[in-house]
Protein backbone atom coordinates (compact mmCIF):
# COMPACT_ATOMS: atom_id res chain seq x y z
CA UNK A 1 0.00 0.00 0.00
CA UNK A 2 2.93 2.07 1.10
CA UNK A 3 4.74 1.79 -2.25
CA UNK A 4 1.41 2.74 -4.48
CA UNK A 5 0.95 5.72 -2.75
CA UNK A 6 4.16 7.04 -3.06
CA UNK A 7 4.09 5.65 -6.74
CA UNK A 8 0.67 7.66 -6.74
CA UNK A 9 2.33 10.53 -5.40
CA UNK A 10 5.19 10.93 -8.24
CA UNK A 11 2.69 10.43 -10.76
CA UNK A 12 0.65 13.81 -9.56
CA UNK A 13 3.76 15.47 -9.39
CA UNK A 14 4.91 14.41 -12.96
CA UNK A 15 1.45 15.63 -14.18
CA UNK A 16 2.24 18.56 -11.77
CA UNK A 17 4.80 19.87 -14.15
CA UNK A 18 3.79 18.85 -17.65
CA UNK A 19 0.22 20.15 -16.82
CA UNK A 20 2.05 23.63 -17.28
CA UNK A 21 4.73 22.86 -19.93
CA UNK A 22 1.33 21.43 -22.32
CA UNK A 23 -0.62 24.08 -21.28
CA UNK A 24 1.08 27.66 -23.28
CA UNK A 25 -1.22 30.34 -21.16
CA UNK A 26 0.87 29.06 -17.91
CA UNK A 27 3.96 28.15 -20.11
CA UNK A 28 4.18 32.27 -20.44
CA UNK A 29 3.10 33.09 -17.37
CA UNK A 30 5.43 30.82 -15.34
CA UNK A 31 8.73 31.94 -17.64
CA UNK A 32 7.82 35.53 -17.26
CA UNK A 33 7.73 34.74 -13.25
CA UNK A 34 11.38 33.33 -13.50
CA UNK A 35 12.35 36.48 -15.46
CA UNK A 36 10.81 38.99 -13.01
CA UNK A 37 12.32 37.15 -10.36
CA UNK A 38 15.97 36.62 -11.38
CA UNK A 39 15.81 40.17 -11.63
CA UNK A 40 14.77 40.69 -8.23
CA UNK A 41 17.30 38.77 -6.84
CA UNK A 42 20.20 39.60 -9.19
CA UNK A 43 19.27 43.70 -8.24
CA UNK A 44 19.21 42.80 -4.32
CA UNK A 45 22.33 41.16 -4.53
CA UNK A 46 23.97 44.62 -6.38
CA UNK A 47 22.12 46.83 -4.38
CA UNK A 48 23.13 45.43 -1.15
CA UNK A 49 26.78 45.43 -2.12
CA UNK A 50 26.68 49.37 -3.56
CA UNK A 51 25.23 49.58 -0.15
CA UNK A 52 27.72 48.11 1.82
CA UNK A 53 30.17 50.07 0.15
CA UNK A 54 28.83 53.16 0.80
CA UNK A 55 27.75 52.75 4.65
CA UNK A 56 28.37 49.12 6.05
CA UNK A 57 25.72 47.10 7.84
CA UNK A 58 23.85 50.29 9.02
CA UNK A 59 23.65 51.39 5.56
CA UNK A 60 22.30 47.81 4.29
CA UNK A 61 19.57 48.08 6.85
CA UNK A 62 18.40 51.95 5.85
CA UNK A 63 18.33 51.02 2.30
CA UNK A 64 15.96 48.13 2.63
CA UNK A 65 14.15 50.10 5.03
CA UNK A 66 14.15 53.10 2.85
CA UNK A 67 13.50 51.30 -0.08
CA UNK A 68 10.71 49.07 1.30
CA UNK A 69 8.39 51.28 2.87
CA UNK A 70 7.22 52.89 -0.14
CA UNK A 71 6.41 49.78 -2.20
CA UNK A 72 4.68 49.04 1.12
CA UNK A 73 2.10 51.91 0.88
CA UNK A 74 2.02 51.42 -2.94
CA UNK A 75 0.94 48.04 -3.28
CA UNK A 76 -2.23 47.69 -2.08
CA UNK A 77 -3.27 51.11 -3.63
CA UNK A 78 -2.13 49.94 -7.16
CA UNK A 79 -3.24 46.14 -6.57
CA UNK A 80 -7.25 47.02 -7.74
CA UNK A 81 -6.05 47.90 -11.31
CA UNK A 82 -5.32 43.90 -11.52
CA UNK A 83 -8.26 43.55 -10.34
CA UNK A 84 -10.07 45.74 -12.68
CA UNK A 85 -8.69 44.72 -16.21
CA UNK A 86 -6.73 42.08 -17.79
CA UNK A 87 -3.89 41.38 -15.26
CA UNK A 88 -1.51 40.40 -17.74
CA UNK A 89 -1.54 43.70 -19.29
CA UNK A 90 -0.53 44.67 -15.61
CA UNK A 91 2.65 42.42 -15.49
CA UNK A 92 3.50 43.64 -18.39
CA UNK A 93 4.02 47.30 -17.70
CA UNK A 94 5.59 46.63 -14.93
CA UNK A 95 8.10 44.88 -16.11
CA UNK A 96 8.64 47.45 -18.71
CA UNK A 97 8.57 49.47 -15.74
CA UNK A 98 11.60 47.87 -13.54
CA UNK A 99 13.95 46.86 -16.72
CA UNK A 100 14.22 50.87 -17.62
CA UNK A 101 14.55 51.55 -13.89
CA UNK A 102 17.29 49.21 -13.22
CA UNK A 103 18.95 49.53 -16.34
CA UNK A 104 19.14 53.54 -15.23
CA UNK A 105 20.75 52.38 -11.75
CA UNK A 106 23.06 50.21 -14.13
CA UNK A 107 24.09 53.42 -15.96
CA UNK A 108 24.73 55.16 -12.68
CA UNK A 109 26.44 52.48 -11.15
CA UNK A 110 29.01 52.32 -14.47
CA UNK A 111 29.76 56.10 -14.17
CA UNK A 112 30.19 55.59 -10.33
CA UNK A 113 27.33 58.11 -9.92
CA UNK A 114 25.97 59.02 -6.53
CA UNK A 115 24.68 55.83 -4.32
CA UNK A 116 21.80 58.18 -3.08
CA UNK A 117 20.59 57.87 -6.85
CA UNK A 118 20.78 54.24 -7.06
CA UNK A 119 18.86 54.34 -3.83
CA UNK A 120 16.20 56.29 -5.21
CA UNK A 121 15.82 53.85 -8.35
CA UNK A 122 16.07 50.83 -5.84
CA UNK A 123 12.96 52.28 -4.50
CA UNK A 124 10.71 53.06 -7.88
CA UNK A 125 11.90 49.74 -8.95
CA UNK A 126 10.67 48.42 -5.63
CA UNK A 127 7.41 49.58 -5.89
CA UNK A 128 6.51 48.34 -8.99
CA UNK A 129 7.37 44.86 -8.32
CA UNK A 130 5.29 44.54 -5.09
CA UNK A 131 2.85 44.59 -8.14
CA UNK A 132 3.64 41.87 -10.06
CA UNK A 133 3.45 39.28 -7.41
CA UNK A 134 -0.68 40.15 -6.43
CA UNK A 135 -1.09 40.52 -10.35
CA UNK A 136 0.33 36.93 -11.40
CA UNK A 137 -0.75 35.31 -8.03
CA UNK A 138 -4.11 36.37 -9.38
CA UNK A 139 -3.84 35.46 -12.78
CA UNK A 140 -2.43 31.90 -12.64
CA UNK A 141 -6.12 30.83 -10.55
CA UNK A 142 -8.03 31.98 -14.23
CA UNK A 143 -5.98 29.55 -16.28
CA UNK A 144 -6.63 26.46 -14.43
CA UNK A 145 -9.56 24.56 -13.70
CA UNK A 146 -9.69 22.70 -10.60
CA UNK A 147 -7.64 23.34 -6.97
CA UNK A 148 -5.24 20.38 -7.87
CA UNK A 149 -4.24 22.17 -11.23
CA UNK A 150 -3.95 25.15 -9.15
CA UNK A 151 -1.67 23.56 -6.54
CA UNK A 152 0.08 22.40 -9.32
CA UNK A 153 0.71 25.63 -10.83
CA UNK A 154 2.20 26.46 -7.70
CA UNK A 155 4.58 24.05 -7.09
CA UNK A 156 5.86 24.90 -10.73
CA UNK A 157 6.24 28.83 -9.95
CA UNK A 158 7.42 28.22 -6.54
CA UNK A 159 10.56 25.65 -8.50
CA UNK A 160 11.06 28.69 -11.00
CA UNK A 161 10.96 30.76 -7.91
CA UNK A 162 13.19 28.78 -6.45
CA UNK A 163 15.69 28.62 -10.19
CA UNK A 164 15.40 32.37 -9.49
CA UNK A 165 16.59 32.52 -6.12
CA UNK A 166 19.56 30.54 -7.60
CA UNK A 167 20.16 31.82 -10.86
CA UNK A 168 19.89 35.63 -9.89
CA UNK A 169 22.25 35.33 -6.49
CA UNK A 170 24.67 32.76 -8.91
CA UNK A 171 24.65 35.38 -11.91
CA UNK A 172 25.60 38.07 -9.22
CA UNK A 173 28.26 36.35 -7.83
CA UNK A 174 30.24 35.39 -11.31
CA UNK A 175 29.69 39.22 -12.17
CA UNK A 176 31.10 40.40 -9.36
CA UNK A 177 34.17 38.16 -9.80
CA UNK A 178 34.75 39.07 -13.63
CA UNK A 179 33.17 42.37 -14.12
CA UNK A 180 32.02 45.22 -11.79
CA UNK A 181 28.26 45.64 -9.69
CA UNK A 182 26.84 47.64 -12.98
CA UNK A 183 26.51 44.23 -15.03
CA UNK A 184 24.45 42.53 -12.93
CA UNK A 185 22.50 45.48 -12.96
CA UNK A 186 22.02 45.55 -16.80
CA UNK A 187 20.88 41.57 -16.43
CA UNK A 188 18.60 41.93 -14.12
CA UNK A 189 17.31 44.94 -16.62
CA UNK A 190 17.15 42.53 -18.93
CA UNK A 191 15.29 39.94 -17.59
CA UNK A 192 12.67 42.30 -16.58
CA UNK A 193 12.02 43.17 -20.36
CA UNK A 194 11.99 39.57 -21.32
CA UNK A 195 9.49 38.73 -18.36
CA UNK A 196 7.31 41.83 -20.27
CA UNK A 197 7.53 40.07 -23.66
CA UNK A 198 6.34 36.67 -23.00
CA UNK A 199 3.14 38.09 -21.69
CA UNK A 200 2.32 39.74 -24.36
CA UNK A 201 0.57 36.87 -26.53
CA UNK A 202 -0.85 35.48 -23.63
CA UNK A 203 -4.79 34.57 -24.31
CA UNK A 204 -7.50 33.21 -21.82
CA UNK A 205 -11.12 33.43 -21.01
CA UNK A 206 -11.12 36.06 -17.97
CA UNK A 207 -13.42 34.65 -15.10
CA UNK A 208 -16.70 37.57 -14.62
CA UNK A 209 -16.20 39.84 -12.22
CA UNK A 210 -18.67 42.28 -10.62
CA UNK A 211 -18.43 45.95 -12.31
CA UNK A 212 -17.07 48.47 -11.64
CA UNK A 213 -17.22 52.35 -12.19
CA UNK A 214 -14.56 53.63 -15.24
CA UNK A 215 -12.96 55.95 -12.76
CA UNK A 216 -10.13 53.92 -10.41
CA UNK A 217 -11.18 54.67 -6.67
CA UNK A 218 -8.26 53.25 -5.92
CA UNK A 219 -8.16 54.05 -1.76
CA UNK A 220 -11.95 52.82 -1.59
CA UNK A 221 -10.71 49.52 -3.57
CA UNK A 222 -7.61 48.87 -1.46
CA UNK A 223 -10.16 49.03 1.48
CA UNK A 224 -12.27 46.46 0.35
CA UNK A 225 -8.96 44.02 -0.17
CA UNK A 226 -8.17 45.25 3.53
CA UNK A 227 -12.19 44.28 4.25
CA UNK A 228 -11.88 40.78 2.84
CA UNK A 229 -8.67 39.67 4.96
CA UNK A 230 -10.39 41.36 8.22
CA UNK A 231 -13.39 39.31 7.63
CA UNK A 232 -11.45 35.70 7.22
CA UNK A 233 -9.29 34.97 9.88
CA UNK A 234 -7.75 32.66 7.89
CA UNK A 235 -6.53 34.71 5.47
CA UNK A 236 -5.20 36.86 8.22
CA UNK A 237 -3.59 33.54 9.92
CA UNK A 238 -1.59 33.41 6.65
CA UNK A 239 -0.86 36.84 5.66
CA UNK A 240 0.74 37.13 9.55
CA UNK A 241 2.59 34.00 9.02
CA UNK A 242 4.18 35.85 5.70
CA UNK A 243 4.68 38.90 7.26
CA UNK A 244 6.78 37.19 9.87
CA UNK A 245 8.80 34.98 6.91
CA UNK A 246 9.46 38.59 5.02
CA UNK A 247 10.51 39.78 8.60
CA UNK A 248 13.39 37.41 8.60
CA UNK A 249 14.25 37.57 4.92
CA UNK A 250 14.81 41.33 5.14
CA UNK A 251 17.52 40.58 7.88
CA UNK A 252 19.09 38.23 5.63
CA UNK A 253 19.78 40.81 3.11
CA UNK A 254 22.15 41.98 5.53
CA UNK A 255 23.07 39.11 7.42
CA UNK A 256 24.20 37.35 4.30
CA UNK A 257 27.02 40.58 3.47
CA UNK A 258 28.05 40.50 7.21
CA UNK A 259 28.29 36.98 8.02
CA UNK A 260 30.20 36.71 4.40
CA UNK A 261 32.52 39.38 5.36
CA UNK A 262 33.02 39.89 8.72
CA UNK A 263 31.81 35.80 10.24
CA UNK A 264 33.33 33.11 7.75
CA UNK A 265 35.58 35.59 5.66
CA UNK A 266 34.58 34.83 2.09
CA UNK A 267 34.45 38.67 1.09
CA UNK A 268 31.33 40.07 -1.12
CA UNK A 269 31.22 36.95 -3.80
CA UNK A 270 31.21 34.76 -0.27
CA UNK A 271 27.48 37.04 -0.26
CA UNK A 272 26.19 35.76 -3.38
CA UNK A 273 27.11 32.49 -2.41
CA UNK A 274 25.51 32.50 0.56
CA UNK A 275 22.20 33.71 -0.88
CA UNK A 276 23.00 31.06 -4.17
CA UNK A 277 22.93 28.19 -1.17
CA UNK A 278 19.05 29.77 -0.07
CA UNK A 279 18.32 28.65 -4.05
CA UNK A 280 19.76 25.55 -4.54
CA UNK A 281 17.66 24.47 -1.06
CA UNK A 282 14.51 26.58 -2.95
CA UNK A 283 15.03 24.17 -6.32
CA UNK A 284 15.49 21.21 -3.98
CA UNK A 285 12.51 22.07 -2.07
CA UNK A 286 10.10 22.85 -4.78
CA UNK A 287 11.07 19.43 -6.08
CA UNK A 288 9.86 17.73 -3.12
CA UNK A 289 6.57 20.32 -2.47
CA UNK A 290 5.46 19.19 -5.91
CA UNK A 291 4.35 15.72 -3.97
CA UNK A 292 2.28 17.76 -2.10
CA UNK A 293 -0.10 18.38 -4.99
CA UNK A 294 -3.72 17.36 -4.03
CA UNK A 295 -3.08 17.05 -0.30
CA UNK A 296 -5.20 18.54 2.68
CA UNK A 297 -2.40 19.82 4.62
CA UNK A 298 -1.24 22.55 3.47
CA UNK A 299 -1.67 24.48 6.15
CA UNK A 300 0.73 22.03 8.28
CA UNK A 301 3.20 22.18 5.46
CA UNK A 302 3.15 26.24 5.51
CA UNK A 303 3.79 25.96 9.22
CA UNK A 304 6.58 24.05 8.58
CA UNK A 305 8.17 26.37 5.63
CA UNK A 306 7.97 29.21 8.36
CA UNK A 307 9.51 27.41 10.91
CA UNK A 308 12.39 26.49 8.36
CA UNK A 309 12.52 29.91 7.70
CA UNK A 310 14.31 30.38 11.11
CA UNK A 311 15.55 27.74 12.89
CA UNK A 312 19.09 27.61 10.15
CA UNK A 313 19.56 31.10 10.72
CA UNK A 314 19.91 30.79 14.32
CA UNK A 315 22.01 27.65 13.98
CA UNK A 316 24.46 29.30 11.50
CA UNK A 317 25.06 31.72 14.67
CA UNK A 318 25.74 28.81 16.48
CA UNK A 319 28.02 27.11 14.10
CA UNK A 320 29.68 30.06 12.04
CA UNK A 321 31.73 27.77 9.67
CA UNK A 322 31.61 28.54 5.58
CA UNK A 323 30.40 24.29 5.08
CA UNK A 324 27.61 24.22 7.89
CA UNK A 325 26.39 27.97 6.67
CA UNK A 326 25.79 26.89 3.19
CA UNK A 327 24.27 24.04 4.61
CA UNK A 328 22.29 25.69 6.89
CA UNK A 329 21.19 28.45 4.40
CA UNK A 330 20.05 26.07 1.97
CA UNK A 331 17.16 24.58 4.68
CA UNK A 332 15.85 28.27 4.40
CA UNK A 333 15.20 27.77 0.94
CA UNK A 334 13.74 24.36 1.39
CA UNK A 335 11.32 26.00 3.40
CA UNK A 336 10.70 29.21 1.11
CA UNK A 337 9.76 26.71 -1.23
CA UNK A 338 7.25 25.34 1.07
CA UNK A 339 5.98 28.80 2.24
CA UNK A 340 4.90 29.49 -1.86
CA UNK A 341 3.53 26.56 -2.87
CA UNK A 342 1.37 26.01 0.63
CA UNK A 343 0.79 29.97 1.26
CA UNK A 344 -0.56 30.98 -2.11
CA UNK A 345 -2.54 28.17 -2.98
CA UNK A 346 -4.11 28.64 0.00
CA UNK A 347 -4.99 32.04 0.02
CA UNK A 348 -5.35 31.94 -3.87
CA UNK A 349 -8.62 29.21 -2.82
CA UNK A 350 -10.02 31.27 -0.01
CA UNK A 351 -10.03 34.82 -1.11
CA UNK A 352 -12.80 35.67 -3.73
CA UNK A 353 -11.88 36.21 -7.21
CA UNK A 354 -13.23 39.85 -7.66
CA UNK A 355 -10.44 41.04 -4.76
CA UNK A 356 -7.81 38.41 -5.28
CA UNK A 357 -5.38 40.80 -6.41
CA UNK A 358 -6.23 43.35 -3.89
CA UNK A 359 -6.10 40.53 -1.19
CA UNK A 360 -2.36 39.67 -2.67
CA UNK A 361 -1.42 43.21 -2.68
CA UNK A 362 -2.04 43.44 0.87
CA UNK A 363 0.60 40.33 1.39
CA UNK A 364 2.41 42.00 -0.99
CA UNK A 365 2.68 45.56 1.12
CA UNK A 366 3.09 43.46 4.65
CA UNK A 367 5.73 41.84 2.69
CA UNK A 368 7.65 44.97 1.80
CA UNK A 369 7.28 46.53 5.32
CA UNK A 370 8.58 43.34 6.76
CA UNK A 371 11.60 43.46 4.67
CA UNK A 372 12.68 46.99 5.26
CA UNK A 373 11.75 46.36 8.88
CA UNK A 374 13.72 42.85 9.20
CA UNK A 375 16.90 44.52 7.98
CA UNK A 376 16.44 47.46 10.33
CA UNK A 377 16.32 45.53 12.91
CA UNK A 378 19.17 43.13 11.67
CA UNK A 379 21.62 45.66 11.30
CA UNK A 380 21.10 47.29 14.48
CA UNK A 381 21.78 43.74 16.16
CA UNK A 382 24.60 43.44 14.02
CA UNK A 383 25.86 46.96 15.26
CA UNK A 384 24.84 46.39 19.26
CA UNK A 385 25.29 42.53 19.66
CA UNK A 386 27.22 41.17 16.80
CA UNK A 387 26.87 38.76 14.36
CA UNK A 388 25.98 35.97 16.22
CA UNK A 389 23.68 37.32 18.31
CA UNK A 390 21.64 38.91 15.99
CA UNK A 391 21.27 35.54 13.77
CA UNK A 392 19.89 33.44 16.50
CA UNK A 393 17.68 36.23 17.86
CA UNK A 394 16.38 36.30 13.99
CA UNK A 395 15.96 33.24 13.46
CA UNK A 396 13.89 32.36 16.33
CA UNK A 397 11.01 34.54 15.44
CA UNK A 398 9.52 32.58 13.16
CA UNK A 399 9.72 28.93 14.90
CA UNK A 400 7.87 30.51 17.59
CA UNK A 401 5.07 32.08 15.76
CA UNK A 402 4.65 28.67 13.42
CA UNK A 403 4.08 26.74 16.52
CA UNK A 404 1.57 29.31 18.10
CA UNK A 405 -0.42 29.15 14.86
CA UNK A 406 -0.62 25.43 14.53
CA UNK A 407 -3.98 24.58 15.72
CA UNK A 408 -5.42 27.40 13.44
CA UNK A 409 -3.81 26.30 10.33
CA UNK A 410 -4.33 22.50 11.31
CA UNK A 411 -8.81 23.93 11.24
CA UNK A 412 -8.03 26.13 7.98
CA UNK A 413 -6.92 22.72 6.42
CA UNK A 414 -10.41 21.13 7.86
CA UNK A 415 -12.08 23.54 6.00
CA UNK A 416 -10.21 23.78 2.19
CA UNK A 417 -10.82 19.58 2.77
CA UNK A 418 -14.58 20.33 3.09
CA UNK A 419 -14.70 23.27 0.18
CA UNK A 420 -13.02 21.04 -2.04
CA UNK A 421 -15.48 18.47 -1.83
CA UNK A 422 -17.75 20.96 -3.01
CA UNK A 423 -15.81 22.03 -6.17
CA UNK A 424 -15.10 18.38 -6.94
CA UNK A 425 -19.08 18.26 -6.95
CA UNK A 426 -19.47 21.00 -9.26
CA UNK A 427 -17.00 19.86 -11.76
CA UNK A 428 -19.13 16.58 -11.95
CA UNK A 429 -21.81 18.68 -13.98
CA UNK A 430 -20.84 18.97 -17.33
CA UNK A 431 -22.53 22.80 -18.18
CA UNK A 432 -19.57 23.72 -15.34
CA UNK A 433 -16.74 21.89 -16.57
CA UNK A 434 -15.62 25.23 -19.02
CA UNK A 435 -15.90 27.58 -15.67
CA UNK A 436 -11.66 28.60 -14.66
CA UNK A 437 -11.18 27.76 -11.10
CA UNK A 438 -12.32 31.36 -9.56
CA UNK A 439 -15.43 30.79 -10.95
CA UNK A 440 -16.27 27.31 -9.54
CA UNK A 441 -15.30 28.32 -6.22
CA UNK A 442 -17.23 31.70 -6.02
CA UNK A 443 -20.40 28.66 -7.03
CA UNK A 444 -19.02 26.23 -4.66
CA UNK A 445 -19.45 29.44 -1.75
CA UNK A 446 -23.02 29.59 -2.13
CA UNK A 447 -23.99 25.91 -2.06
CA UNK A 448 -26.47 25.42 0.31
CA UNK A 449 -27.32 21.90 1.51
CA UNK A 450 -30.96 20.60 0.91
CA UNK A 451 -32.24 17.37 2.09
CA UNK A 452 -35.44 15.55 0.75
CA UNK A 453 -36.80 12.12 1.90
CA UNK A 454 -37.89 9.50 -0.48
CA UNK A 455 -41.31 10.22 -2.39
CA UNK A 456 -41.22 13.94 -1.85
CA UNK A 457 -41.17 16.71 -4.66
CA UNK A 458 -37.85 19.03 -4.79
CA UNK A 459 -40.33 21.31 -6.90
CA UNK A 460 -43.69 20.97 -8.90
CA UNK A 461 -44.13 21.86 -12.63
CA UNK A 462 -45.09 25.23 -12.80
CA UNK A 463 -43.35 26.57 -9.78
CA UNK A 464 -41.38 29.75 -9.44
CA UNK A 465 -37.42 28.86 -10.38
CA UNK A 466 -35.38 30.29 -7.96
CA UNK A 467 -32.56 27.55 -7.59
CA UNK A 468 -30.16 25.33 -9.40
CA UNK A 469 -29.92 22.23 -7.63
CA UNK A 470 -27.02 19.54 -7.73
CA UNK A 471 -27.14 15.73 -7.01
CA UNK A 472 -24.76 15.32 -3.85
CA UNK A 473 -26.21 11.51 -3.15
CA UNK A 474 -29.63 10.09 -4.00
CA UNK A 475 -31.93 9.79 -7.76
CA UNK A 476 -34.98 11.77 -8.75
CA UNK A 477 -37.42 11.17 -11.43
CA UNK A 478 -37.86 13.57 -13.83
CA UNK A 479 -41.69 14.31 -14.75
CA UNK A 480 -43.01 16.19 -17.41
CA UNK A 481 -46.83 16.27 -17.68
CA UNK A 482 -47.00 13.55 -14.90
CA UNK A 483 -44.44 10.57 -17.37
CA UNK A 484 -40.96 10.46 -16.08
CA UNK A 485 -38.59 11.67 -18.46
CA UNK A 486 -35.46 10.89 -16.68
CA UNK A 487 -33.70 9.81 -13.86
CA UNK A 488 -31.16 11.78 -12.58
CA UNK A 489 -28.21 10.86 -10.01
CA UNK A 490 -24.70 11.73 -7.86
CA UNK A 491 -22.86 15.38 -9.70
CA UNK A 492 -25.90 15.27 -11.95
CA UNK A 493 -27.69 18.97 -11.69
CA UNK A 494 -31.10 20.26 -12.48
CA UNK A 495 -33.16 23.38 -12.69
CA UNK A 496 -31.53 25.70 -14.82
CA UNK A 497 -34.21 25.71 -18.08
CA UNK A 498 -36.03 27.79 -15.33
CA UNK A 499 -33.37 30.05 -14.43
CA UNK A 500 -32.06 30.55 -18.17
CA UNK A 501 -34.70 31.23 -19.52
CA UNK A 502 -36.86 33.39 -17.24
CA UNK A 503 -39.89 30.75 -16.63
CA UNK A 504 -41.83 29.00 -14.25
CA UNK A 505 -40.35 25.33 -13.64
CA UNK A 506 -41.16 23.00 -16.88
CA UNK A 507 -41.18 19.95 -15.10
CA UNK A 508 -41.92 18.30 -11.30
CA UNK A 509 -38.88 16.86 -9.54
CA UNK A 510 -39.56 13.58 -7.27
CA UNK A 511 -37.05 12.34 -4.85
CA UNK A 512 -36.35 8.20 -5.92
CA UNK A 513 -34.85 8.42 -2.76
CA UNK A 514 -33.56 9.76 0.09
CA UNK A 515 -31.69 12.69 -1.39
CA UNK A 516 -28.51 15.01 -0.16
CA UNK A 517 -28.86 18.47 -2.79
CA UNK A 518 -26.74 21.23 -3.40
CA UNK A 519 -28.72 24.41 -3.83
CA UNK A 520 -27.40 27.82 -5.28
CA UNK A 521 -29.87 30.61 -5.55
CA UNK A 522 -30.40 32.06 -8.89
CA UNK A 523 -28.87 35.28 -9.34
CA UNK A 524 -25.11 33.29 -8.00
CA UNK A 525 -25.82 31.04 -10.59
CA UNK A 526 -26.57 33.16 -13.22
CA UNK A 527 -23.61 35.66 -12.74
CA UNK A 528 -21.25 33.15 -12.75
CA UNK A 529 -22.68 30.73 -15.67
CA UNK A 530 -23.69 33.61 -18.35
CA UNK A 531 -20.78 36.07 -17.30
CA UNK A 532 -18.44 33.62 -18.85
CA UNK A 533 -18.98 33.10 -22.30
CA UNK A 534 -18.03 29.59 -23.10
CA UNK A 535 -20.52 28.49 -19.55
CA UNK A 536 -22.67 30.36 -21.26
CA UNK A 537 -22.44 28.42 -24.62
CA UNK A 538 -22.53 25.07 -22.58
CA UNK A 539 -25.85 25.98 -20.44
CA UNK A 540 -27.20 27.23 -23.87
CA UNK A 541 -26.53 23.97 -25.84
CA UNK A 542 -27.61 21.89 -22.56
CA UNK A 543 -30.94 23.45 -22.22
CA UNK A 544 -31.64 22.84 -25.74
CA UNK A 545 -30.58 18.94 -25.94
CA UNK A 546 -32.41 18.81 -22.54
CA UNK A 547 -35.45 20.44 -24.63
CA UNK A 548 -35.30 17.90 -27.95
CA UNK A 549 -36.03 14.96 -25.15
CA UNK A 550 -39.25 15.90 -24.00
CA UNK A 551 -42.32 16.89 -26.69
CA UNK A 552 -44.80 18.91 -23.87
CA UNK A 553 -48.41 18.64 -24.14
CA UNK A 554 -48.29 22.24 -23.33
CA UNK A 555 -46.01 25.44 -25.07
CA UNK A 556 -43.19 26.06 -23.42
CA UNK A 557 -42.77 22.67 -20.95
CA UNK A 558 -40.06 20.62 -21.31
CA UNK A 559 -38.34 17.48 -20.21
CA UNK A 560 -35.69 19.27 -17.55
CA UNK A 561 -36.86 21.29 -14.77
Amino acid sequence: MAEAGSRSRLADAAVAFTSNARNPQLRRAQLSFLGAWTAEWAFTVALGIVAYRAGGATALGLVGLIRMVPAAVFAPLLSPLADRGRRERVLVVVSTVRGAVTAAAAVVAAVSGPPVLIYALAVLSTIAATLFRPAHSALLPSLCHTGSELASANVVRGLLDSAATLVGPLLAAVLLEVADVSAVFWVAAASSWWAAALLLRLRYDAPPRPSVSTRPRLVREAVDGLKAVARHRGLAVILGLAAAQSFTRGALTVLSVVVAIELLGTGEPGAGALMTAVGVGAVLGSLAASLLVGTRGLGAWFAVGVALWGLPIALVGVVPHQGAALGLIALVGVGNALVDVAGFTLLARMAPDEVLARVFGVLESLVAVSIGIGALVASWLVDELGPRAALFGIGLVCPVLAVASWRRLRQLDRSVGGHDLDVELLRQVPMLRTLPLPSVEQLARGLEPVQVPAGQAVFSQGDVGDCYFVIESGEVDVLGDGVRVTTLGPGEGFGEIALLRDTPRTATVVARTDLRLRALVSHRFLAVVLGFTPAARAAAAEVDRMVTRFTPKDPGSSGRP
